[in-house]
């Protein structure tokens, strides 16, 4: 098999374009994540659920994987659909009291506001909105800000590693470590960091989720959740299903009667797995997770870093405007533009998109986002294209 290397297309033969720079919102599969998900698929034809009987066990890997990735332990990993199912679970199952109270960020992607909300109206919360300004500015008046609200009392604090929009790398060490001081817990949404931006739950994460097919590089439909073992014990499985009981098919095997509806749930994460998981999605999150394990996450970081310090100064040498942080430790993978005041964004996209750049427009703003099979050689021709596009759209005003 091919090796993967950064910079390198290689395990990427199909993908078409001069640059792909839309990780943040689906990124394409490799030709290993491919043959996966066809050799899952092909067994499935071929033997039902002889093919299921093959490849379940091997979810087990995959969930150490998981587990290393973040420095967790691999009875903390759920397996979850995508990042909006694993807030939703620890959302409506936790041990609420009416009048507790949850920190969202203005600004935040709705995956990770929505079910803070339904939680609040059905368990009688309170929602306290931050923005996220302060930490554009700087770290420190963020979680100074974040510390007056924690000295009023906070059930949970709810945030992203790395934001949508505008790429900023949230201080997660110190905000868990504040978290705690003031008896709350905080819950990370990861979905646009694992993978391109280092994460480790040691720093005093309790919960985190996401979804495989942003930088972990899989396909749509497979996620994890995690859950500190220390947080599991009190967790109140609300929307349990089948699969979170102990010894949950037992009665499907042997040769007596032993379908029961009193065993009790699992203690610990996978009590929340409520059904049958999505195995091909999760084998193909599996063979992703070898390859950037192969690269390293630092490594791949560090890569995008140096490619978005090109990108950023020809972009700010042509009239955009960088919402990328000027500190190393609040950056990310991501980083988005404000375009021209006489350029239409939506009209920049489509015509890059059709000349073969691929980015996005989230909430007003341009968004580049590389993974490691981006090489830094492309920034000349990404730049090359973008001069180009940007004289058509002005002769044409």
């Amino acid at each position: 098999m091919v090796e993967p290397r950064l910079g390198e297309r290689t395990l990427f033969p199909d993908l078409e374009g001069v640059a792909y720079l839309a990780h943040a919102a689906i990124s394409p599969l490799s030709v290993p994540v491919c043959e996966r998900i066809a050799e899952v698929a092909s067994d499935y034809a071929h033997g039902g659920m002889v093919g299921f009987a093959r490849w379940a066990p091997r979810l087990q890997q995959v969930r150490q994987d998981l587990a290393t990735l973040i420095s967790a332990e691999p009875s903390e990993i759920a397996f979850v659909a995508n990042t909006t199912q694993g807030v939703i679970d620890i959302a409506f199952g936790l041990p609420w009291r009416k009048g507790e109270r949850v920190v969202l960020f203005d600004g935040e992607f709705p995956a990770n506001v929505t079910p803070w909300q339904q939680a609040a109206e059905l368990f009688g919360l309170e929602l306290c909105w931050l923005p996220l300004d302060a930490y554009h500015r700087s770290v420190e008046e963020g979680l100074d800000e974040l510390e007056r609200v924690l000295g009023r009392g906070v059930r949970v604090v709810a945030v992203s590693a790395v934001q949508y929009k505008t790429g900023l790398r949230m201080p997660l060490a110190e905000m868990a470590t504040l978290c705690h001081k003031y008896d709350a817990e905080i819950f990370v949404d990861a979905i646009q960091a694992l993978g391109a931006t280092p994460v480790d739950v040691s720093c005093g994460i309790d919960y985190l989720s996401s979804g495989s097919h942003k930088h972990l590089m899989g396909a749509e439909g497979a996620g994890f959740l995690y859950v500190a073992d220390r947080c599991a014990v009190t967790l109140n499985p609300r929307l349990a299903g089948w699969l979170g009981h102990e010894n949950p098919a037992a009665f499907l095997m042997g040769d007596e009667p032993r379908l029961r509806y009193d065993n009790p749930l699992q203690q610990g994460a996978q009590a929340l797995e409520i059904g049958t998981c999505n195995v091909i999605g999760l084998a193909a999150l599996g063979t992703s997770i070898g390859l950037l394990r192969q690269l390293g996450v630092p490594r791949i970081h560090a890569h995008l870093d140096a490619y978005l310090d090109l990108l950023e100064a020809g972009l700010v040498e042509r009239g955009f405007r960088s919402h990328r942080a000027e500190a190393p430790a609040p950056r990310s993978s991501l980083l988005s533009v404000t375009v021209p005041d006489d350029i239409r964004l939506s009209k920049l996209s489509a015509e890059l998109r059709q000349r073969g750049v691929v980015c996005n427009t989230p909430d007003g703003l341009m968004r580049f986002a590389p993974h490691w099979p981006n090489g830094h050689d492309e920034v000349p021709e990404v730049l090359a294209v973008i001069d180009r596009t940007l004289a058509d759209l002005r002769g044409r005003a």
